[in-house]
C-alpha cells in the first residue's frame, strides 16, 4: 500500500492511487516503443544497481513499493550488485536500460569506449571519509604521511589520494592497506585511518563496544577527514543511461524523464519517511540490521537534501572539479583515471530538467530546502 508524503502534491497522490498494479516482469532490451504489453500496459525497465540492496538506494526501492514507476508507465525491476559487477559495462553492453555508479568510474569507461551519459547526479555531495581514533593524531590529509591507510580500491580512493596530494602526500609516503569491506582492521588496530562512508563504514565504528570503556564508541572517539570540506570530494552516484539511444530513440529519451522523475519522488519519500524507507530496503533482501539500515537511509538523503538547484540536477562546477582529479591525481604507479577531457555526451540537463520542471508543475517541492534529519540512535551491531 502507498504512503503520503507531504512533499508530492494531492494530485500526485490520485494519480498514484489509480495506479497499475506492478507486474514484477523482467526487462527487456527493446525500447519502450516496442514492447509495452508487459505489466498490463507499463513498460519494462531494468535498473543495474552498484552494490547489493541497502538503503544507499532507498529512493529506488521507494519508487518501486509507492508506485512512482507505475505512475509512469513503467514497470522496474531493479538488479542488485555486487563485487564481481561493473554497472557502467552492464549498461553499456545493452543488457539493462539504466545504471547507478560513480562519475569518477564511469569517466575511465567512457574513455575506454563506453557510450553512456550521466542524466541526473542524484547525490550532490561526497559521503567518502577517512576517519582515525583520537590518539593517532590524524586531522589533516598531510597526518596520513607515515601512516597506514587504508583504501578500498576499485575506484573508490581516488578522493583520498586527491587530498593527499593536494596536501603534498604522496602515494609513497603512506603505507597503502588493502581494505575489506568492513572496519575489523581498523579496530584491531592494523589501519591508522580507513575509508569510512558517513553512510555505512563510519556507523559501524559507532555499532561496536569500545573495550576500553564497555559503551558504544562515540563520535568524539574519531577524527574524521571530510573531502567536500577538503575541496577534494568527486561527484558520486548518478543515474547513467544509454548515449546513443537517448539520440535516437524517441520513446528511451522519454522514458528516461519518466524514470528520473519517478525516482526523484521515491528520494522525496525515503528522506520524508526514513523508517518506512528502511523496511522497503529490508524488505526487498538487505541483509543490513534494521537500525544500520535507518542511519544509511538518514545519511544518505544528507548527501541529497536540501538540494541546491534541484535534485539529480548536475552542477557545473562539481563535475570540472571531478574530471581535474580525474585527470591530475595519480595512483601508486603514477597513473591517472583519465587522459583526456571526456566528451560533452558525458553527462546531460536535458532529461533531470524535464523531470524537475513535471515535479515542480505538480507542487513537489525539489529542492528540500525546510527538510531535517532525524535522529537515530545506534546499537551495538546495528539492530
Amino acid at each position: 500500500m502507498k504512503h503520503s508524503t507531504r512533499w508530492l502534491t494531492t494530485a500526485g497522490a490520485v494519480a498514484a492511487a489509480s495506479a497499475l498494479v506492478l507486474s514484477g516482469c523482467s526487462a527487456t532490451n527493446d525500447t519502450a516503443s516496442t514492447d509495452d504489453s508487459a505489466g498490463g500496459g507499463l513498460t519494462p525497465v531494468t535498473l543495474q544497481l552498484q552494490w547489493v540492496a541497502q538503503a544507499q538506494f532507498a529512493g529506488y526501492y521507494a519508487a518501486v513499493d509507492q508506485g512512482y514507476y507505475e505512475d509512469e508507465g513503467l514497470d522496474v525491476t531493479i538488479e542488485e550488485g555486487g563485487a564481481d559487477i561493473v554497472p557502467q559495462d552492464v549498461l553499456a553492453a545493452g543488457d539493462v536500460d539504466y545504471a547507478i555508479s560513480w562519475v569518477p568510474k564511469v569517466l575511465g569507461s567512457i574513455e575506454q569506449g563506453a557510450n553512456i551519459t550521466d542524466v541526473a547526479q542524484i547525490f550532490e555531495r561526497s559521503a567518502t571519509t577517512q576517519i582515525s581514533f583520537k590518539d593517532k593524531n590524524i586531522t589533516s590529509p598531510a597526518d596520513l604521511k607515515g601512516k597506514n591507510v587504508g583504501s578500498w580500491g576499485y575506484g573508490n580512493e581516488w578522493e583520498l589520494f586527491a587530498g593527499m596530494q593536494k596536501d603534498g602526500v604522496e602515494v609513497g609516503d603512506i603505507s597503502l592497506v588493502q581494505q575489506a569491506f568492513d572496519m575489523n582492521a581498523f579496530l584491531a588496530g592494523d589501519i591508522d585511518a580507513a575509508q569510512a562512508m558517513t553512510y555505512n563504514e563510519y556507523a559501524q565504528v559507532l555499532e561496536t563496544i569500545n573495550p576500553d570503556t564497555g559503551e558504544l564508541y562515540q563520535p568524539e572517539d574519531l577524527n574524521v577527514i571530510d573531502w567536500n570540506k577538503e575541496g577534494t570530494a568527486m561527484l558520486q552516484d548518478a543515474i547513467w543511461a544509454n548515449t546513443d539511444k537517448l539520440a535516437d530513440d524517441e520513446a528511451y529519451a522519454d522514458q528516461t524523464v519518466k524514470f528520473i522523475k519517478a525516482s526523484i519522488k521515491g528520494w522525496i519519500y525515503a528522506a520524508q519517511n526514513p523508517e518506512e524507507a528502511a523496511t522497503i530496503v529490508a524488505d526487498a533482501g538487505s541483509a543490513l540490521p534494521a537500525g544500520h539500515q535507518l542511519w544509511m537511509t538518514n545519511e544518505v538523503s544528507k548527501l541529497i537534501f536540501p538540494s541546491t538547484n534541484g535534485v539529480g540536477l548536475i552542477d557545473e562546477a562539481a563535475w570540472a572539479n571531478t574530471v581535474d582529479i580525474a585527470m591530475n591525481t595519480k595512483n601508486e604507479t603514477g597513473a591517472t583515471i583519465i587522459t583526456t577531457d571526456p566528451p560533452e555526451s558525458a553527462y546531460s540537463n536535458e532529461y533531470v530538467q524535464k523531470a524537475l520542471d513535471e515535479l515542480t508543475a505538480e507542487g513537489v517541492d525539489v529542492m528540500g530546502a525546510d527538510w531535517t534529519p532525524t535522529d537515530v540512535t545506534l546499537k551495538e551491531g546495528g539492530e
